[in-house]
């Protein structure tokens, strides 16, 4: 651990450590309340919101009914965490970024690029940054440019995943790097996370599980869906993002594609993820052809975040209670 620890100033808040991970139209205002009540951070992408003006409500909205559960006497609510995309592509950078300098989370990650250009910024706000990173060399440059922490993209993860082994990637990042980590990838359940934090993390992502759940923005086809799959029907495909990405294979037949004959890179010509007009008919990406984790084994019901925290919170004190000493 690092001689100051950087997530002092809220382990305190905490029943897990654990982050509902941010995901493409399904983390919202519902989901990331419920989290952090619970005492898991939650997590959103700002572009989950339409435009930084919405982003600005949506904020508005989660420290208003946060501010009122502690009013009632609940219990300190877990951080509330944004996750900012810092690729070019993304046109909403400036705008979304002003949003949140305004806001001042006490937490940020970055995701497609270098924090660099943000960090200062949020820094001075307040915010810890981390940064979602893929690779070793990733996280080199990541520390470098001054991440307070790291989010390791490991194999398994849901949507555009990573590639390395987590046992691989968790120990060659800590040879040169103290702060804090966080393991995303296959996290499915309280034993898990209790392996992940043996392993040298502090934190987890948490994603499939929670998009199974009530308060989650997925559609409740998507909810079924993950209930009646497992891990064996994960692919990992480039056909639709250009990137490598776990989807699941039922929801691409269910399209009319073949999983088994998709073209290698970004090939195919399906519906953006916002179509209008004659395109309206065509699958969408990410609303009609879905994805998933391996950790997809574990969601076996749909619950509400209250249920599934503390299904997990039983599951990661069992796990400890297994690890005896000698």
């Amino acid at each position: 651990m690092p001689t100051i620890d950087p997530l002092a100033r809220f382990r305190d808040r905490l029943s897990l450590p654990l982050i509902a991970a941010p995901m493409f139209l399904v983390s919202g205002v519902e989901l990331v309340v419920a989290a952090c009540r619970n005492g898991v951070i939650g997590s959103f992408p700002t572009v989950n919101c339409r435009s930084s003006e919405q982003l600005d409500q949506w904020l508005t909205d989660i420290d208003i009914r946060l501010k009122a559960h502690a009013d009632a006497g609940g219990k300190p609510s877990a951080p509330v965490c944004a996750n900012l995309i810092v690729h070019r592509s993304n046109a909403r950078l400036e705008q979304d970024l002003m949003v949140l300098l305004r806001h001042r989370p006490e937490m940020v990650i970055t995701s497609v690029g270098s924090p660099a250009p943000v960090i200062g910024p949020l820094h001075d706000a307040g915010a810890l940054v981390f940064a979602d990173v893929a690779s070793i060399r990733h996280a080199e440059r990541a520390v470098a440019a001054g991440a307070d922490g790291l989010v390791l993209l490991t194999a398994g993860a849901g949507g555009q995943t990573g590639w390395l082994n987590p046992f691989v990637f968790v120990r060659a990042v800590r040879a040169f790097f103290d702060g804090p980590l966080v393991l995303a990838g296959g996290i499915s359940d309280g034993h898990a996370l209790r392996a992940a934090q043996a392993l040298g993390c502090d934190l987890a992502y948490m994603g499939t599980k929670f998009i199974a759940t009530r308060e989650s923005m997925a559609n409740i086809r998507y909810k079924e869906l993950l209930v009646a799959s497992t891990a064996d029907d994960v692919l990992l495909t480039s056909a639709f993002t250009g990137l490598q990405t776990n989807m699941l294979r039922p929801s691409i037949e269910a399209a009319g594609l073949d999983p088994d004959n998709l073209p290698l890179r970004g090939a195919i010509d399906i519906g953006k993820d916002i179509d209008i007009g004659a395109r309206e008919s065509r699958p969408k990406r990410w609303k009609d052809i879905w994805s998933a984790g391996h950790s997809v084994s574990g969601v076996t019901e749909l619950l509400s975040v209250d249920e599934l925290v503390a299904r997990t919170s039983a599951e990661f004190r069992e796990a400890a209670a297994r690890v005896r000493p000698g």
